[in-house]
């Protein structure tokens, strides 16, 4: 039996896994149901394959924990998977967005980012192993801070990839494609100090953090440049204290995207030399690159070259993309190491109320995995 087959076969099993962990509710921000949603997971993955040869659960403070499960195969070396268990979602979105599954789509809060990828990483082993097709040792890793920017588990990942033949990450794919590259993200936030006093009275005394912010802010934006892949959005604007005081302090929430790492250098610089026109103004910036940028390189080509030709040997046709959100892939492909994304669930609406996957694409994603992981062997 091919693994196609087995996939198809093992289609009305995933779909009743994948209900299960989409019913239980993982927000990031929720270490309580992060515990017992984690707890279920691991429980459920013992159930399908049996106790891993090793687990090691690391302890991420106020963050979901990061599990290493090992699945040890017969040939050398092993290969890393890496699935978030964490969800956008609030606590009781399930109650006015259940689970559902009608005409071929399944729809629910985290199915498509990204529960399904956790299913498809389990069965994809469950599937190697009831083949008896060669394979090395799978390193399973679990994180549930990914949505945060993994600011807790990013080192575990960095270690966990150390030796790896390959890694795969199991983040929803970009219409069908998967993700060979992404872009690096920024959180930055740029607070202004000023000089407050009365607009009335003494408005000559004043220097206004606003009005300093408000021109920094369009010379931040300037630093857009889409041909290289440089996006720029002030999505948070806060400050002063009333409409006849000439404000003591604001700030603003930056999100910078970039392509390159020499886009990186060039925004950190120009971020450095951030002057307000009001000398009386103190400028203060906080925040920082969450994630790298992931380029392509010569290991992570090769990767893809043999996922396509694996798609090609069951008659799919694979493509490849570029995406502007940034995952876990990003640490990985920053240290040269070889890692291939987006192998996770063919839908779209991630982060938004028309989240979803397509049921037909679960065996090819599920069998594409099973025998990349082989090709390794």
């Amino acid at each position: 039996m091919s693994s196609g087959a087995w996939s198809r076969d093992a289609l009305p099993a995933m779909l009743g896994d994948l209900r299960v962990l989409v019913e239980c509710e993982t927000p990031s921000s929720d270490r309580v149901l992060l515990d017992r949603g984690l707890a279920e997971i691991l429980g459920w993955a013992r159930a399908r394959l049996g106790p891993p040869a090793r687990l090691l659960q690391h302890p991420c403070g106020p963050h979901g924990d990061t599990v290493e499960l090992l699945y040890t195969g017969d040939a050398p070396g092993f290969v890393l998977v890496l699935c978030h268990y964490d969800t956008v979602w609030p606590a009781g979105t399930l109650a006015s967005w259940p689970f559902a599954l009608e005409g071929g789509i399944v729809s629910g809060p985290g199915v498509f980012d990204m529960k399904n990828g956790l299913v498809q990483a389990v069965y994809a082993v469950k599937g190697l192993r009831a083949l008896g097709v060669p394979h090395p040792s799978v390193k399973l890793l679990l994180n549930g801070d990914e949505e945060l920017g993994s600011p807790a588990s990013r080192p575990l990942i960095e270690r966990a990839s150390e030796g790896a033949l390959a890694t795969f990450v199991l983040e929803a794919s970009l219409d069908g494609a998967v993700k060979t590259a992404r872009k690096g993200v920024g959180k930055f936030d740029l607070t202004l100090h000023g000089v407050e006093s009365h607009v009335g009275l003494d408005p000559e005394k004043g220097a206004s953090a606003i009005h300093a912010l408000a021109a920094l802010i369009l010379e931040t934006a300037a630093l857009a440049a889409p041909a290289r892949g440089t996006t720029v959005n002030v999505g948070l604007v806060d400050g002063g204290t009333g409409r006849n005081v000439c404000a003591g302090r604001a700030s603003c929430g930056i999100d910078i995207r970039v392509a390159t790492h020499e886009e990186m250098a060039r925004v950190d610089a120009a971020l450095a030399a951030l002057r307000p026109p009001d000398p009386r103004v103190r400028v203060e910036l906080g925040g920082g690159w969450c994630r790298p940028p992931m380029t392509p390189n010569t290991a992570s080509r090769a990767l893809y070259a043999t996922a396509e030709a694996i798609a090609a040997a069951h008659g799919w046709t694979l493509r490849q993309a570029h995406a502007g959100g940034a995952s876990d892939g990003n640490f990985v492909s920053a240290l040269g190491r070889p890692v291939l994304d987006g192998l996770g669930a063919v839908g779209a609406g991630a982060h938004a109320r028309s989240e979803h996957l397509l049921v037909e694409h679960i065996p090819e994603r599920t069998a594409l995995l099973m025998d990349l992981i082989a090709a390794h062997a």
